[in-house]
């Protein structure tokens, strides 16, 4: 058990029993106690020391002030562990350099490469994709159904509770702010425009996307981060079993056919929260509202709006699986590689 005693007549303080980090934790604060009121003693002796490990040389060493004392009796072995922990405690924090303008240039061009290896990643999956999907348009029976059925039920089916309320909410926003303008100049009736355009054509597709990307494309980075921790993926590999055309290619096909019905479903639900909006501020009915919605938005904006989900779906599954198979065997990497995930695939979307 570490102790300390104290002679008084010969101004000795002597070091007891086993000085290292499992003996000293559960006697820590009376360790310390006994430490202050024997830091004054001109000697010490060690000789009674049955262990000494880093942590127990640093508390004897602040106790005597970070110096040696006057008188210290120890052996050959204790003194080189002090010795090391006085040469950490002389060398302090390491100063933190200071950045020039090269050092700036060197991380604007580190960031550059790294882009740039991103990108080159990138075009290879989606190489690998096409030729996967040339293999299976050759061999329609290796087609995976299951897998797209899948993930099609888990980014869309159950992708469409929170679309809709979000997009409900946004409706009701949108149209609110636009008719307290409106109703300054008298133009009620162009609030059908405004959210016609505004939602079938921009906002729709948007709004959608970043859903999507916030929930299904961390989603699918994170599973393939998963699966590469725990040597999943490998396990597939050595077994022969193409990746890409297993894990990635479904969920890049369902996310793309998905995306379209999302947007679809997403902005019928908005313009209905903008309709109730109007029949508020501007009561305005919902016959009216429903008749004037084609004149002012012709189909093609529709079919921009689908044509741009399916796009945004693509893009983001594309991503998702980039980063997902990007992750290292550690969970620091997955972390890193399922936020950049996100990240990326909202800024391609915007």
């Amino acid at each position: 058990m570490p102790r300390i005693t104290l002679d008084g007549a010969a101004d000795t303080a002597r070091v007891h029993g086993d000085w290292t980090l499992r003996a000293l934790t559960e006697r820590l604060d009376t360790v310390r106690s006994q430490l202050a009121h024997a830091a004054p003693a001109a000697a010490w002796d060690l000789g009674a020391v049955q262990g000494l490990d880093s942590f127990g040389a640093t508390l004897l060493w602040r106790a005597w002030g970070g110096r040696w004392p006057e008188r210290l009796q120890l052996s050959v072995a204790q003194r080189s562990i002090f010795a090391r922990v006085a040469q950490h405690a002389l060398q302090g924090l390491p100063a933190v350099p200071r950045q020039s303008a090269s050092d700036l240039l060197v991380h604007l061009g580190r960031q550059l490469l790294g882009f740039g290896r991103h990108l080159t990643a990138m075009l290879g999956l989606l190489g690998q994709l096409l030729l996967d999907v040339l293999h299976l348009l050759r061999h329609p029976r290796a087609w995976p159904v299951l897998e797209i059925s899948a993930n099609v039920y888990k980014v869309g089916v159950k992708a469409m509770p929170v679309s809709a309320l979000v997009g409900f909410l946004i409706g009701v926003v949108l149209s609110y702010l636009s008719a307290l303008q409106l109703k300054l100049f008298g133009a009620d009736v162009f609030i059908v425009n405004i959210l016609g355009l505004g939602i079938i054509r921009e906002l729709g597709p948007v709004l959608v996307s970043v859903l999507v990307a916030g929930r299904s494309g961390s989603a699918m980075t994170a599973q393939l981060g998963v699966m590469r921790v725990t040597q999943e993926i490998d396990a597939l590999a050595a077994m022969g079993v193409s990746i890409s055309q297993r894990l990635a290619l479904p969920k890049v096909i369902a996310l793309t056919l998905v995306m379209p019905l999302l947007v679809l479903w997403t902005s019928g639900v908005a313009l209905l929260g903008g309709w109730v909006s109007a029949l508020i501020e501007l009561d305005i009915s919902f016959h009216y509202f429903v008749t004037a919605l084609p004149d002012a938005v012709p189909i093609a904006n529709l079919y921009i709006g689908l044509a741009k989900g399916a796009v945004f779906g693509f893009l983001i599954a594309l991503v998702a699986c980039h980063f997902g198979l990007r992750v290292q065997p550690n969970t620091e990497s997955l972390s890193r590689n399922t936020t950049a995930s996100v990240v990326t695939s909202i800024t391609l979307v915007i």
